[in-house]
C-alpha cells in the first residue's frame, strides 16, 4: 500500500465515532470501551483510523472473523502482537485498523499513554510530524515506511511511559 500522509483532518474523530457504532452493533455487549489512538487521533497522519476495541473476551472475537470478512474487512490475526486481533478496512484504500485488545492486555496501556503523551507535548509532535515526513518522501510503501519509523517510534514511547510513571 503507497504511503499517503495528510494533515490533521477534523473529519477522522466523525470517522471514528461512525465505525465505533458500527462495531457496537455487530460485537454488542463483547466491547467494554473504544479509543482513538495513533496518529489520527491529533496529528499529521496516514490517514487511516487507528481505533482500539477492549473488550471482555478475546477468543469470543475469533467467532465474528466469518461476519466481518463479509462486511470486507482484511482479517489479520494478532499481526505481531500477542493477544490482539487486528481487522482491516478499506483494502488498498484503507480507511481504518481496528485492533482488540482483552481489558487485562498490557498493549492497551502502551498505547494510550503513547497517545496522551503526544497530546500532552506539541515539541514531539512536531518531531514526530518532521520525521514521519522524511520518511514519507523516502519510502513509497507502507511496509517499508513503517519498518523505517519503528525505532523512532519505540525510543518516543519509553520516554512517554517515563512521563506516565512520574
Amino acid at each position: 500500500m503507497k504511503v499517503r500522509l495528510t494533515d490533521f483532518d477534523e473529519n477522522w474523530a466523525r470517522m471514528f465515532q461512525h465505525e465505533a457504532q458500527f462495531l457496537k452493533s455487530i460485537f454488542g455487549d463483547e466491547i467494554i470501551k473504544f479509543e482513538h489512538f495513533g496518529s489520527t487521533s491529533g496529528m499529521k497522519a496516514k490517514p487511516v483510523i487507528d481505533m482500539m476495541c477492549v473488550v471482555k473476551n478475546i477468543k469470543k472475537i475469533d467467532s465474528f472473523n466469518n461476519r466481518m470478512d463479509a462486511l470486507r474487512y482484511d482479517i489479520a490475526g494478532e499481526w505481531g502482537i500477542e493477544g490482539r486481533r487486528l481487522f482491516r478496512k478499506g483494502g488498498d484504500n484503507r480507511t481504518h485498523h481496528i485492533h482488540f485488545y482483552q481489558f487485562d492486555n498490557p498493549q492497551i496501556e502502551r498505547h494510550l499513554v503513547f497517545r496522551d503523551y503526544l497530546r500532552s507535548h506539541p515539541e514531539e509532535v512536531a518531531k514526530y510530524s518532521h520525521f514521519k515526513e522524511g520518511l514519507a518522501q523516502r519510502f513509497e510503501n507502507t511496509s517499508e515506511y513503517s519498518l523505517a519509523k519503528k525505532e523512532f517510534v519505540r525510543e518516543m514511547e519509553q520516554r512517554a511511559l517515563r512521563w506516565f510513571a512520574v
